[in-house]
């Protein structure tokens, strides 16, 4: 038995690193995928295709750096496929009134075409990818996750 943590903890405790192993296995699997489909359906990126999305959730734009923390990436990530995006007439920058040194990043109209076209297909490829799980296993699956959730957020 071990000296810092009852025997009766150990089982759950495996079962839980054993579950967080196989909750990022799959997670892998799927962004894998999605990458693989992007690039040979698409000719793109993932990270093209998240900045594209948090660009598409924001209409009126958002300053490059509100982007890539929203995205959780570095700002000469998002800084360079915004650049390439604003080149193909995908996406534009705009000066943010009063503060010459920020620009808001915003779609165009042939960028949120694009998009439409980039998210209808990723989410085809998602239904695709979780096929195995009906409508209650979903829930199930939801109401798991958001109780896991729920908890770190309540924790101090």
């Amino acid at each position: 038995m071990s000296q810092t943590r009852p025997q009766a903890l150990e089982p759950l405790s495996k079962d839980r690193l054993r579950l967080w192993l196989r909750l990022l296995k799959v997670t892998g699997h799927v962004e894998s995928e999605l990458r693989r489909r992007l690039r040979a359906d698409h000719a793109t990126t993932l990270p093209r295709f998240d900045v594209m999305a948090a660009l598409a959730r924001h209409p009126k734009g958002l300053r490059m750096s509100d982007l890539s923390e929203f995205l959780r990436v570095s700002n000469g990530n998002v800084t360079g496929i915004v650049d390439r995006l604003t080149e193909e007439g995908l996406a534009l920058r705009v000066a943010v009134e009063g503060d010459r040194r920020a620009q808001l990043a915003r779609l165009t109209p042939a960028g949120e075409a694009a998009f439409a076209k980039l998210a209808a297909a990723h989410e085809a490829w998602v239904n695709d990818l979780l096929g195995a799980l009906d409508g209650p296993m979903l829930e199930q699956a939801f109401d798991l996750l958001t109780h896991i959730e729920t908890r770190e957020k309540d924790r101090p």
